[in-house]
């Protein structure tokens, strides 16, 4: 499975069956988590076999059960950091569901378990994101058009289409979808690309555009255009 084929079968993953993940596919997620993180300058990490953090009040308020292994999505405080964390951490969730792994990205339902993890002076963590092996492969949910979130028209590249599509596919918090793309045209033989967050009183808009933003450049082809 490619990144591509990726982003059309994954879907959020609440229930997750007792099986630890292999040797072969921690090492990689652990190599990818230690790249990303020079590159996105975050401080992702993976911990397994852990149930404490999906128990509780919260975990079944979210409807969360056997989750064993997640990542917890931190870094130093600034403007940008949930961008940053979107945009990386769905790199992480696709090269799972390449790895036959499931995920769900968690905003609020987890606990944060002491001595499972480590930050540094003027970190923060901003969400997990439960991994495993699903006890199904979840489900599709209603999405909105392309329309709605985007200027395409017959004038506009294949590749921009392309792109929205497989941005409105991206999971967002409670499904909002609160994210634009604009073709915005050519400059310097480039063309031009703005992604634009909209207003949610849930919150979580900028990390929902880092999301949707790695998965349109999947499928637009980042050496189609530049963002603007």
């Amino acid at each position: 499975m490619n990144l591509q084929e990726a982003i059309s079968a994954r879907h959020s993953v609440r229930a997750y069956k007792e099986q630890p993940l292999t040797k072969d596919v921690v090492e990689v997620l652990e190599q990818k988590i230690a790249e990303l993180n020079r590159v996105g300058q975050l401080h992702m990490q993976l911990i397994m076999n852990e149930p404490k953090a999906f128990l509780g009040t919260l975990a079944k308020y979210g409807r969360f059960r056997g989750v064993q292994n997640y990542i917890v999505m931190a870094g130093k405080k600034a403007a940008d950091l949930d961008d940053r964390i979107g945009y990386y951490g769905e790199a992480l969730v696709l090269l799972a569901q390449t790895l036959g792994l499931n995920t769900c990205w968690v905003g609020l339902s987890y606990k944060k378990i002491s001595g499972t993890y480590v930050l540094e002076e003027g970190e923060t963590i901003q969400a997990y994101i439960a991994i495993g092996y699903g006890e199904t492969q979840g489900v599709t949910h209603k999405i909105k058009t392309i329309e709605q979130v985007s200027n395409v028209s017959d004038s506009t590249p294949e590749w921009f289409r392309q792109g929205v599509e497989a941005a409105l596919l991206a999971p967002t918090a409670v499904n909002q979808q609160k994210f634009s793309f604009e073709y915005a045209g050519i400059e310097n033989n480039r063309h031009k690309v703005i992604a634009k967050k909209g207003f949610s009183l849930i919150g979580y808009t900028h990390m929902d555009l880092g999301i949707a933003k790695y998965h349109f450049e999947i499928a637009a082809g980042k050496e189609n255009f530049k963002w603007a």
